[in-house]
């Protein structure tokens, strides 16, 4: 009989032997739950029973998102103009249709005088003043005037005993004298201004009258001058319209001045006569 040599097992008491870390066991795992058929994406719950509805279509899904491409190019600076400098035109006269003889403003007055206070009556526009002759034509009547006055006041005193006539003589004497002594102021106030539609006329600095008379209401344009404005050649234009309160009478023009405006006037009315 053979006997079998086994090596007995060693002792794991045996002092001086490593004895291995022993690991704690793991702890079982949870049973896995399988997932609800409501929340499982590949399976559908069952229709109910009875009559089918239709119900609202599946919402599609939205589309992918565009993958962002490159930054567009940043837009070119814009490009400002430079402001252009505008110059401010000069002022100007305004525009008169109507034609003016340049011969009205030969030997006349060069400024017209107005009143300085700011109520007084002004018009935008071309003024044409009188001539100066007219001046000398007036100091010149006035004078023999008044020679003629105090003539007939010693008549009437030293030939018949009157000598009240020196009264009334002596009233219109000292009148005429203040006449003349502002008679150059008056008559550098006397002015009329041709417009697109009538004629200005104006005179007076104390007591400033101007009248408009409309082109298409004269009847009558007439000149006149006695032996004195001959002598001077000076003349008087008078307008006469339909309405008697709105003659005008423009005095001390030279002759070919009076000529002239006349036939402008005639020529002006003819084309803007209106029916009376």
């Amino acid at each position: 009989m053979i006997e079998s040599q086994t090596t007995p097992p060693s002792d794991q008491n045996e002092p001086g032997a490593s004895v291995p870390p022993v690991s704690p066991p793991a702890p079982p795992a949870p049973p896995v739950q399988p997932p609800a058929a409501a929340e499982r994406p590949d399976v559908q719950p069952p229709a109910p029973s009875g009559p089918s509805v239709p119900g609202p279509p599946p919402a599609s899904a939205p589309p992918a998102a565009a993958a962002p491409s490159a930054a567009p190019p940043a837009p070119p600076a814009a490009i400002v103009p430079p402001t252009p400098v505008v110059t401010p035109a000069e002022p100007t006269a305004p525009a008169n249709p109507v034609s003016e003889p340049a011969v009205l403003d030969e030997g006349n007055y060069e400024a017209l005088r107005t009143p300085r206070s700011e109520g007084a009556l002004a018009l935008d526009g071309v003024w044409h003043q009188i001539s100066q002759r007219y001046v000398a034509s007036q100091m010149v009547q006035n004078t023999l005037f008044i020679v003629v006055l105090a003539a007939a006041a010693a008549v009437l005193s030293f030939g018949f005993g009157q000598t009240w006539a020196w009264i009334p003589a002596g009233i219109l004497i000292v009148i005429t004298l203040v006449t003349m002594i502002i008679l150059p102021r008056q008559a550098r106030a006397i002015g009329y201004m041709l417009r697109s539609d009538d004629i200005v006329f104006r005179r007076g600095i104390l007591w400033q009258r101007m009248v408009a008379v409309p082109y298409g209401r004269l009847q009558l344009v007439d000149i006149t001058h006695g032996p004195l404005d001959r002598a001077f050649g000076v003349a008087q234009l008078k307008m006469v319209t339909a309405a008697a309160t709105t003659g005008v009478q423009i005095p001390g023009l030279n002759q070919p001045a009076a000529e002239a405006l006349r036939d402008t006037l005639i020529q002006v009315a003819e084309t803007r006569r209106t029916g009376l």
